[in-house]
Order: C-alpha cells, then structure tokens, then sequence
C-alpha cells in the first residue's frame, strides 16, 4: 500500500482523531485532545509557521509530524520537527516522508537549525541518525500513580504566603503571564524562549482546552505572584503540570513544592488518577520534587539538532 503525506484538515473530525490516536499509542505521557490540536492550529502565530502533516496509509492517519518554526526564540532561524508513526505501523516509510515535508517546509521559511525530540530507544535514535540529525540534551517523562500515591500532607503556607488558584486571575491573568515568562526563560533547554506577546499567551496557555484554571496553583508573597504550577487535564482521568516555577527573588522558600502539592491534591480530590510532567535532564531541583512526590521516569526523550545549509 502507498504512504502518502498530507496536511491535517482541522475540520476533518476523522484527522484530529486519527492525529491523536498516534500520538497516545507513540507517546501515552503527554495529553491530547482532538480539540486541543485544532485549538493550536486555529491560534498558532503566523510567525511559528506551524502545520500539522499525517501519513495516511490506505485512508488511515499512521504517522503524524508537529512542524514549526520557534518563534518565540530571541534566536532566530530555529525550526522544530517532532515525528511519531504508530508503533504499529512502522518500516512503512511514514516517518521519512514526514521527515522530508517538515524539512522542506521549514527551509523555505528560513530555518538554519531544526530540533527534534526523538524517543531514547534504538530504533528511533538509528532513524534520526540516519536523517543527519546528532543527539543533543534529553529530558524525562515522569508519572505519579495519582490515584494510590500517599502525597506529602499539605502545610499550612508560611506567614506572608497565601495560595490561590489559577482561576482567580480570571479577570486578569497577567500577573500569571508575567510569572511564566520569568520561569520559562530560566529553564533548562537548548533553545531559549522569551515571552512578550500577552495576546498570544493569552491563546496559547490560558485560552487551550486542556488548561485547568482550577488545577492551577499559584503561591502569592505580600500578595505578589511568586510561584507556580500550571496544570492541563484530558477530559478524562489524566493530569498534567506543563510548567513549574518561582521568580527570581523568591526562590529556595520551597514555593514552588508549596503550589505542585496543592495542585495534586485537588487534582486528585476531582477524580483524576494519572499525573504526568516533564523535566529537562538538566533540571536537578525539579527533578528532585517531583521525586520526593512519587514521580518515576518512565520514559526518555533525546533532543537531535540538524543544521541547514
């Protein structure tokens, strides 16, 4: 049968369900909904150049590539090209013709260097290999079996801390905006990302499908935000924390553990059994929390760098 590579039609129910079909059999640690991957087509900057291929064998999505240019990065240049085939479904040329589009598309756009997250096992680092891509710094897949985990007891805040909710910035998340630029310019990565445009957070994180107000919690000092954990559900029984951290000058108090653990306690007060999260390598002190919480790695991911041209 013949392999063929096309855009995700957004308004084609069957595409989005097949696009996450693949994405849960490849990659069952992360959270997608069809209506989170039409949110991000709908809402991507015109600036990140974002498509959405499939491989469709025979009618059916088998493979599918998240393809884009980082935008947000103060360097420019930067694309990004994630590939996942159904494991069912490989050695059926999917993934290199989901390789090749991607490339493509990002070199006409003016990409000189694309990264990749390719899952840490032989077949997947030979493939990259094989493509001209070199192994760069990993990062971790961590899970909590929410449901039987005996989470640590949640204190009372210290004097001058005050834990709210995310959705209490409802009538004005900005305080929220401006925490997570500060926290996500310090994380660990080989790509540096900078925050600036509000509009576009505001569609991005706050405005997304799967983002829970509720879930998320948000440790004030004197009534500033100081710490975070930003949390996304699937609808379902699965949770996630997709960004956690303290401001600069807050840091070392123990904030942001203070605002994970009254995220997992309400997460799992509402009836959700799984809790995932992800942590660059490099990051010892969250790794290290999410730890002392019960999380376990259950998988690895190796980011690969291509340079163009």
């Amino acid at each position: 049968m013949t392999v063929l590579v096309r855009d995700l039609r957004p308004d084609a129910r069957a595409d989005l369900d097949g696009f996450v079909r693949v994405r849960h059999r490849a990659l069952p640690f992360m959270l997608f909904t069809p209506e989170s991957v039409a949110h991000d087509i709908a809402h991507a900057h015109p600036d990140a150049h974002l498509r959405r291929l499939v491989a469709e064998e025979d009618g059916e999505v088998i493979g599918t590539a998240q393809v884009g240019i980082a935008h947000d990065s103060p360097e420019p240049g930067q694309g990004y090209v994630n590939v996942y085939v159904d494991p069912e479904r490989t050695r059926r040329g999917a993934g290199g013709l989901l390789v090749r589009a991607a490339e493509e598309h990002l070199a006409a756009r003016g990409a000189r260097r694309l990264l990749a997250w390719v899952l840490d096992e032989p077949g997947n680092l030979a493939f990259a290999e094989r493509h001209g891509y070199r192994a760069a710094r990993s990062a971790h897949f961590l899970r909590l079996d929410l449901a039987h985990a005996t989470l640590p007891p949640l204190p009372d805040p210290p004097p001058g801390v005050e834990l709210r909710k995310g959705s209490d910035f409802a009538d004005d998340p900005r305080p929220l905006f401006r925490l997570d630029a500060e926290t996500t310019a310090d994380e660990p990565s080989d790509l540096d990302t900078e925050f600036t445009d509000y509009e576009a957070w505001l569609d991005e994180t706050w405005r997304h499908p799967l983002f829970s107000p509720e879930l998320t919690s948000v440790a004030l000092v004197d009534g500033r935000p100081a710490a975070f954990s930003a949390a996304r559900t699937d609808g379902g029984q699965r949770y996630g924390t997709v960004m956690t951290g303290t401001a600069r000058a807050f840091r070392g108090r123990g904030l942001a553990k203070l605002a994970k653990n009254a995220s997992l306690h309400r997460a799992r007060a509402a009836g959700f059994t799984e809790a995932f999260t992800g942590n660059d390598a490099g990051n010892g002190p969250m790794i290290a929390i999410n730890t002392w919480f019960g999380y376990r790695v259950c998988v690895t991911e190796v980011r690969h760098v291509r340079e163009l041209g």
